[in-house]
C-alpha cells in the first residue's frame, strides 16, 4: 500500500484538535511513517471489521489510533482519531 495523498475528514480535524499535545505529536509521527512505509510494524496497520468494515486502522500509541478509509489513486481519508476503547 503506497500512500500518495492523505485527506482529513472534518470530524477527524475536530478530534485531532482536542488531543493532548503529546498525542498530537505522536499522531503526526505516525502519519509520516504511514507515508514512508505503511507496513511498518509500529503502525500495526489492519483492516477493521463489524460496524467499521471497509475502514483501516493504524496505532498512534498503545491507547490511540487513527481510522481511515482507502480512496482511489493511492489516497486515503483520515476519518477519526481517538482511544482504542471508544471504538
Amino acid at each position: 500500500m503506497k500512500i500518495k495523498i492523505i485527506k482529513y475528514d472534518k470530524e477527524f480535524q475536530i478530534e485531532f484538535s482536542k488531543l493532548p499535545k503529546e498525542i498530537k505529536n505522536k499522531a503526526l509521527k505516525a502519519e509520516v511513517l504511514l507515508r514512508e512505509n505503511a507496513f511498518h510494524p509500529s503502525l500495526r496497520l489492519h483492516k477493521l471489521h463489524g460496524k467499521l468494515a471497509g475502514y483501516w486502522s493504524i496505532s498512534v500509541d498503545r491507547k490511540y489510533r487513527i481510522i481511515f478509509e482507502p480512496l482511489e489513486d493511492a489516497a486515503i481519508l483520515f476519518i477519526s482519531v481517538g482511544k482504542h476503547s471508544i471504538y
